[in-house]
């Protein structure tokens, strides 16, 4: 990506090209990870991998990143993504009635593993604690919702890094604590957590180094296609 010049007139512009963004901690170790498995598949010998961290680690702004992961498969992944999920799921597409209850009444519940991923999940820890993990969730459609609803107890959601993960709950004299995510990935499903902690907690975060794996696949098989067309 090319570096845009910035507006320097007084007036107010349109916002900056995501390539003029200042590149994150977040952002850094995405691409350093790119670069560790591009090293493990042999694409680079040890020499480029180091030499090319340790542009990572100088690195300012997400353009500059870009660079070191332009020649590797990983790099052109999700570059079709559009605008961040909605802070709320789309009208009609998750059903009003639960497709999965979760309950935890002086015991606790997980639910973790491959396996189908509802859209709507509901998720009750009255003295008591639950644990959905969608890390390897298979996902059939693009938004989940989970209404959670913990009463001196714990609800614990977990998702892969690769998805959109929004939070819209509340606690009274408990927690409520989403991570937000915004995932580079067109395709990605995007996770709602909703609820509220009443002397208790609710807590969504990412999974480090869990992704969802039919989006990573559909991403390669294009990927191996554009290479192919152009070999």
């Amino acid at each position: 990506m090319d570096l845009h010049k910035h507006d320097r007139q007084p007036h107010a512009g349109p916002a900056p090209h995501v390539a003029e963004l200042r590149a994150s901690d977040a952002d850094r170790d995405r691409i350093a990870d790119m670069l560790r498995d591009a090293l493990a598949e042999g694409r680079l010998t040890a020499e480029e991998h180091a030499e090319r961290v340790e542009g990572v680690l100088a690195a300012r702004t997400v353009a500059e990143l870009d660079v070191f992961v332009r020649d590797l498969p990983a790099g052109h992944a999700g570059r079709t993504a559009a605008a961040p999920a909605p802070d709320r799921p789309t009208l009609g597409a998750i059903p009003a009635d639960p497709e999965e209850n979760v309950v935890a009444v002086l015991s606790s519940a997980v639910r973790r593993g491959r396996r189908r991923a509802s859209r709507r999940i509901h998720a009750y820890a009255i003295l008591g604690s639950v644990e959905i993990d969608l890390s390897e969730a298979l996902f059939e459609h693009q938004q989940v919702v989970i209404k959670a609803f913990a009463v001196l107890g714990s609800v614990e959601v977990r998702v892969p890094e690769n998805v959109s993960l929004r939070g819209a709950g509340g606690g009274v004299l408990g927690t409520f604590d989403v991570d937000s995510l915004d995932s580079a990935e067109a395709e990605a499903p995007a996770i709602y957590v909703d609820g509220w902690a009443v002397l208790g907690s609710v807590e969504a975060r990412p999974k480090r180094g869990r992704l969802v794996a039919d989006i990573l696949d559909r991403v390669q098989r294009k990927v191996d296609r554009g290479l192919r067309k152009h070999a």
